[in-house]
């Protein structure tokens, strides 16, 4: 069987084609196109049809036979349709500044406490349910007869058929996460319309057939069904977790690191909201309870500091660096920006009372071991919230390559990390479509068999002590400030 997963992140796109069969999972890249802001006067936008413009071109690389499709992209961006399907202009990017303050402003209406109750998602500034009602009294929303997120909006676009799929509608702030449905109530009490929702859809189902004027537009022999799979990227790439059982916990480390485990239902106790976990609805009746904390952005920044180092040759002096010799807080809001990243690594380390790292390899040894300590904090404190214990944690995407990383991660959690695959994210995509299509059978442990059996992966065993790690930790809770 032959599939195509429509993969969006927010700076590019790509179409993998995937061969797939009881004893075959094969991903080929036939398509890459740029995704970016644009900004228009005083408003961040997403130039959709030119990120449309690049799935109709990836599908027909990946043509002209093909089984399926299936869309997954980040979260909590919608577009707005008017009585007629008409796009109500180019959707606005998560980052505009139009958010600011607005969370202050719904706490007033529906306390915190009430929301997460509801929701089960932590409170972040580009939330769906604050772009909303930063929207409100504006004549785009006035004239809205219904919003859709965007994989599901690209869906539309490729059939006609209108659907909001789970994984993706529990990122927004506005769904109940119990009962995963739409939470009238919650989008009552902040003023919006609930009516502006399209129906919801499982991961599994289909959407639509490919319209005619695609078929023609891509050269696809038609019919070509829509599937809907994990259409938020995390979903996805947690149905691309190659484990085996329950007792795991996740990384889905890039730019940044979601790290968590798979729960059969959420956690919405005080203790769970005060620590700033979110419940995404995952595949077949699960919750991502995660934290998304900071990932390779650090190192990422650092390498663009240093155009003339590449990353082979600084991970190797990072791994005959000593071994902490100082360490920041990963996910510091003084992180969050570009530029300057060395220059801000060594600031925090002489606020913290430690010597800044004396070279290049000893700051990449600094940024690695403290995202290690990033990822041993949110996988115990998951661990401890959710009562699910973990005997294993998993690496997947670009992070999963990265040995000295994933080396760390085993040491500072204390547990075995198991890396791979990078593009956990397609496969889980293109796992889904064709479960859905009767090419696989099972659940999700039957398709993660398919990926152990199928893909390669690196096992690290912890090592080191235990302690040392502990001490760290300790030092980061010991600013000059608190001594």
């Amino acid at each position: 069987m032959r599939v195509a997963a429509v993969d969006l992140g927010a700076s590019s796109g790509r179409v993998m084609a995937a061969e797939v069969g009881p004893d075959r999972l094969e991903l080929t890249e036939v398509a890459r196109f740029p995704n970016g802001p644009v900004r228009l006067r005083d408003t961040l936008h997403w130039d959709l049809l030119a990120l449309y413009r690049g799935v109709l071109d990836g599908l027909r690389a990946a043509g002209p036979e093909l089984d399926a499709v299936g869309i997954d992209s980040w979260g909590v961006d919608y577009g707005l349709l008017d009585a007629t399907g008409a796009l109500l202009g180019n959707p606005v990017h998560h980052r505009d500044a139009r958010t600011d303050g607005v969370a202050e402003r719904v706490n007033g209406i529906v306390p915190p406490a009430d929301l997460y109750a509801a929701t089960g998602v932590q409170v972040m500034p580009i939330n769906t349910i604050y772009q909303l009602v930063a929207a409100l009294g504006t004549p785009q929303l006035a004239a809205a007869k219904q919003l859709l997120l965007l994989p599901d909006l690209l869906a539309y676009w490729l059939t006609g058929t209108r659907r909001a799929e789970v994984t993706n509608a529990s990122t927004t702030g506005l769904l109940d996460v119990a009962a995963r449905t739409w939470s009238d109530g919650v989008a009552r009490r902040v003023g919006i319309d609930p009516a502006l929702f399209a129906p919801l859809v499982e991961a599994g189902e289909r959407i639509g057939d490919v319209s005619p004027h695609v078929l023609a537009d891509t050269g696809l022999t038609g019919p070509v069904p829509v599937i809907a799979v994990g259409s938020h990227d995390t979903a996805s790439a947690v149905v691309g977790v190659p484990a085996e059982g329950e007792r795991f916990a996740f990384i889905s480390c890039g730019t940044w690191s979601l790290v968590g485990v798979e729960l059969p239902a959420p956690v919405l106790t005080e203790a769970s909201r005060a620590a700033n976990f979110s419940n995404e609805l995952g595949v077949d009746g699960t919750v991502r309870y995660l934290r998304n904390v900071m990932g390779l952005w650090l190192l990422q920044e650092c390498l663009r500091a240093w155009p003339d180092t590449d990353l082979i040759t600084v991970l190797d002096e990072a791994a005959a660096a000593p071994a902490f010799a100082a360490v920041v807080d990963a996910g510091a809001p003084e992180f969050l920006a570009p530029d300057r990243m060395p220059e801000r690594i060594a600031d925090a380390c002489r606020r913290l009372g430690q010597d800044p790292p004396p070279s290049r390899g000893a700051t990449v040894r600094c940024v690695l071991e403290s995202l290690a300590l990033a990822h041993r904090r949110v996988v115990r404190q998951a661990v401890a919230l959710s009562g699910r214990e973990v005997d294993v944690v998993h690496v997947v995407g670009g992070g999963s390559r990265n040995a000295l990383l994933c080396q760390l991660t085993a040491d500072a959690c204390g547990l075995p990390v198991v890396a791979g695959p990078v593009e956990a994210t397609a496969m889980g995509n293109v796992l889904v479509q064709a479960r859905a299509l009767g090419a696989l059978h099972g659940d999700l442990a039957a398709l993660r068999a398919l990926l152990r059996a199928t893909q390669p992966l690196t096992r690290y065993e912890p090592q080191g002590d235990e302690r040392a790690w502990a001490e760290a930790e300790q030092r980061l809770e010991r600013t000059p400030a608190r001594a």
